[in-house]
């Protein structure tokens, strides 16, 4: 029955089309099988009909195509030809049929004997029974308890008495004739038995083989590796207006470091995705990408409960450093430019001021009056006496007053640096060549060292012996200004990437301190001469003054506090604050901006 009826399903969606097709005229008698494939089914009751009649077709499972020519379908069982039913039906008498017979959906066409059978009722429940998946017989009860015929426990007798077979003391001839085909074709290599592979090299072996599994176990610290970040709206080639940059927000994001900025990249829009170019920075960020999982730590770190106020340095308090400058008392007005260069007399009587309006002037401190103006021609960076090949930038006077060197960068020269001693009224040029592009330079203040910053590290020289000693990495951009501390041991920079580095030359070639206080670059440093303190001045208008004790003990580190924020110049073309200097023997500070004004806090 199962294949018998095994396509009846397939067929049932065909008779529900024709019927939605016909619609409701004629035959009132098919709603019992409306969806009941009904043309199928005459294959599948054929062979049961014919068992219950005496014109069983015998001619078997041969294709009923084969009569198509003959006037017979077959022969009975006593060898008598089954002739064809004579249809004088077309296909208008076989519509109207089929609308007008009430029994014409459950009237099957039987292919072997060539005529029409009506299915009773009993016949189309028990198709509509296996066609809904349920055993063909209404009586039968598949849910009735099974018979167990073995159970666990050994019974006395055995369930069948059977005697064993004599194939079953005899070895197979089957199988040994296949053996002795195996061992001929191994013979002969045709098979190529598989091969064991030798371990005695000893390519391979177990490291922790010989390890406690006990010791193991509590040092397991797998870690899964970082995962990628899931992009945002920011990198969609059509983002949103508020992702978006403006000037502003682009000019601050190309002025920060590549560490300090929020996004490693300007957000961008476009009107397709196909006008989206190749990303310049791919390589770069898969490289990255393996140094992070090549660098990761993947280690578990216990958890230690620690109050976070006690991870905090502890600092003295401003009013305990005193004194300090925290107060504006005198602005120096005169000057119609940037004012780029300042310096103090040793007594710290007298100012000495140059500006990008081609003059020098010299003021009385304590009353702020303009004494002297000495027209020069030109901007003045740094106060010279002296005539050089190109601009000088810089100027850096020895301690004992006989000697002076002068900046001038230049890639395409060789004279960046000279040294020029007054009593003898001569110029050296100290480097054959130099290395890099020289931004600032200093003498130590008691040895002869020669203190030369590039764009990114110091260079110290030993004057008498004609070498460099030592090269410091300032970890910065491009150094902008250089300090020397008045002991010799410290040295500070300022870099155009709003970083401070602080030089503990006992200690290492690194920084010891990095200070990022200033939002802008750092024009200006400077150290005072008596008092443990050091100036920074910056581009967003700003002068930070810091205590920075230094120990005679080499095992102590210095200490650094950051005390007061002084500000009153204001910013102009992006510049704020471009020099600042101490006063030789009071707390004092003076600093000089793009204002074209020279402030004293005292």
């Amino acid at each position: 029955e199962d294949s018998v009826f095994s396509g009846l399903e397939d067929s049932g969606s065909d008779s529900e089309e024709e019927e939605e097709e016909e619609g409701g005229g004629g035959g009132g008698g098919r709603e019992e099988g409306a969806g009941l494939p009904v043309e199928t089914a005459g294959d599948a009751f054929c062979e049961v009909l014919c068992a219950v009649q005496d014109i069983r077709n015998t001619v078997g499972n041969v294709p009923m195509e084969w009569y198509r020519d003959f006037p017979h379908l077959g022969y009975d069982l006593d060898g008598r030809k089954i002739y064809k039913p004579i249809r004088s039906q077309d296909e208008l008498d076989h519509f109207l049929d089929k609308m007008e017979n009430p029994d014409y959906w459950r009237t099957v066409h039987d292919k072997q004997t060539g005529s029409d059978i009506t299915l009773s009722e009993e016949q189309v429940a028990l198709v509509r029974r296996l066609q809904s998946g349920r055993f063909g017989d209404v009586d039968f009860n598949e849910y009735q308890p099974t018979v167990e015929y073995f159970s666990r426990d050994v019974m006395l007798h055995p369930v069948t008495n059977r005697p064993a077979d004599k194939r079953s003391f005899i070895p197979s001839l089957i199988e040994k004739e296949k053996v002795s085909k195996l061992v001929h074709a191994i013979k002969m290599g045709w098979i190529k038995p598989r091969r064991v592979e030798d371990d005695s090299r000893g390519r391979y072996y177990d490291l922790w083989a010989s390890e406690d599994s006990s010791i193991l176990a509590r040092h397991k610290m797998h870690l899964p590796a970082p995962k990628i970040p899931l992009p945002g709206h920011q990198e969609s080639y059509n983002p949103p207006p508020e992702f978006l940059f403006n000037e502003e927000e682009r000019a601050l994001w190309e002025q920060q470091d590549a560490a300090d900025r929020k996004l490693p990249f300007v957000p961008r829009k476009f009107s397709s995705l196909r006008s989206v170019p190749a990303f310049p920075r791919f390589v770069h960020e898969r490289f990255e990408r393996c140094l992070d999982l090549y660098l990761c730590p993947r280690q578990r770190k216990m958890r230690v409960n620690v109050d976070p106020e006690d991870l905090i340095p502890k600092l003295p308090k401003p009013r305990d450093l005193q004194p300090f400058p925290t107060t504006q008392s005198l602005v120096y007005r005169g000057h119609s430019g940037l004012i780029r260069s300042i310096s103090v007399s040793p007594t710290g009587q007298w100012l000495a001021s140059g500006s990008d309006d081609g003059s020098v002037r010299f003021w009385e401190v304590c009353s702020s009056r303009c004494l002297k103006t000495v027209q020069v021609g030109g901007a003045v960076r740094r106060p010279v006496c002296l005539t050089h090949l190109s601009a000088v930038h810089q100027v850096a006077w020895h301690a004992k007053g006989d000697y002076l060197a002068s900046v001038m960068p230049d890639h395409s020269s060789h004279l960046q640096v000279l040294i020029h001693q007054v009593s003898r009224r001569r110029s050296q040029n100290p480097f054959r060549r130099n290395k890099g592009l020289v931004q600032r330079v200093s003498f130590h203040p008691l040895r002869p060292y020669f203190f030369v910053a590039t764009q990114r590290s110091v260079r110290i020289y030993n004057l008498l012996k004609q070498e460099m000693t030592k090269k410091l990495q300032a970890n910065a951009k491009w150094i902008s200004s250089m300090a020397v501390h008045p002991g010799g041991d410290h040295v500070i920079c300022g870099s155009y990437d709003c970083r401070l580095s602080w030089f503990d030359l006992d200690l290492s070639t690194k920084p010891y301190r990095m200070l990022r206080h200033h939002k802008k670059a750092v024009r200006g440093v400077a150290y005072h001469r008596f008092y443990p303190l050091f100036a920074s001045a910056s581009d967003d208008g700003s002068v930070i003054v810091c205590h920075g004790t230094v120990y005679n003990d080499l095992l102590q580190n210095p200490l650094i506090v950051p005390v007061k924020v002084l500000r009153g110049h204001a910013v102009s073309q992006d510049l704020g604050v471009l020099d600042v200097t101490f006063h030789p023997s009071q707390p004092w500070v003076f600093s000089s901006g793009a204002d074209a004004t020279i402030r004293l806090y005292t």
